[in-house]
């Protein structure tokens, strides 16, 4: 049996209105609707596609890997009612950062030994885009990020990955097992059956502390303060092409 292992976080909806905490270092969560990392989801049907490809030919199971509250049992549920095989939630209330994340997901890769590592490039919340990274460099895996189509081979011995890069796209191939991080345009999620969403109660979800794992889950990353973005000031109009380049060159000193 072949594994694909998907970690995924869990982001607030990116329609949510957000609230600074009174300590400043934090958001509110009363009232927050929760959901994948919209990068995490593309990568649960990744695997759910290469699994699919492989139907009749190789047994491959999907494992998908969170870390944090308990509560985030239901964000693993939604990706076991896409059609991922079983979860795994390492319980936290902690902050968890890149370095600690990529720490926890190292440690499942030793414990379940995947021949592919499949997440999104980045999370919606912090933007950091360096966990898949930081995995690769601690397991010396080879790597390929921001994917924008991934094939695997037959004999399950490399993948061929098409790269989404500033110049256009770049294709290379990556010897399993391998790190490969999702971009936006790789594939659209699926929407769970009803008959997924019952069959998914039932799938294994092993929940485990962080504390049991071999991992310091001591934050590399302070939060100092948290802010809004200042408010957009209402734009202008200019009669002539010389007034603009007046308030160009003496209000916005851009040029």
């Amino acid at each position: 049996m072949h594994k694909i292992l998907v970690p995924i976080k869990r982001v607030p909806d990116y329609a949510t209105k957000i609230k600074i905490a009174p300590d400043s270092k934090s958001i509110q969560t009363d009232g927050i609707k929760w959901i994948i990392n919209p990068f995490d989801e593309i990568a649960v049907e990744e695997a759910l596609r290469i699994k699919e490809t492989f139907v009749g030919k190789q047994e491959i199971e999907i494992i998908v890997l969170s870390i944090g509250p308990e509560a985030l049992g239901e964000q693993i549920r939604s990706a076991l009612a896409m059609g991922a095989d079983r979860g795994i939630l390492v319980s936290s209330d902690g902050l968890i950062d890149s370095s600690v994340a990529a720490l926890v997901i190292s440690e499942f890769v030793g414990k379940e030994s995947p021949m592919l590592v499949i997440m999104g490039k980045q999370a919606i919340d912090s933007d950091s885009s360096q966990t898949g990274q930081l995995v690769a460099g601690q397991l010396d895996l080879p790597q390929a990020t921001f994917a924008s189509k991934v094939t695997v081979s037959d004999t399950w011995d490399k993948a061929t990955v098409v790269r989404e890069v500033d110049g256009g796209l770049e294709t290379i191939g990556v010897s399993l097992p391998a790190v490969i991080t999702t971009d936006l345009r790789l594939n659209e999620p699926r929407y769970p059956s009803l008959p997924n969403i019952v069959k998914a109660k039932k799938k294994p979800l092993d929940i485990i502390p962080i504390s049991s794992l071999s991992v310091d889950a001591t934050p590399g990353l302070e939060i100092v303060s948290l802010e809004l973005p200042a408010a957009k000031k209402a734009g202008i109009r200019v009669q002539s092409v010389a007034e603009l380049v007046e308030k160009l060159n003496k209000d916005a000193k851009v040029i």
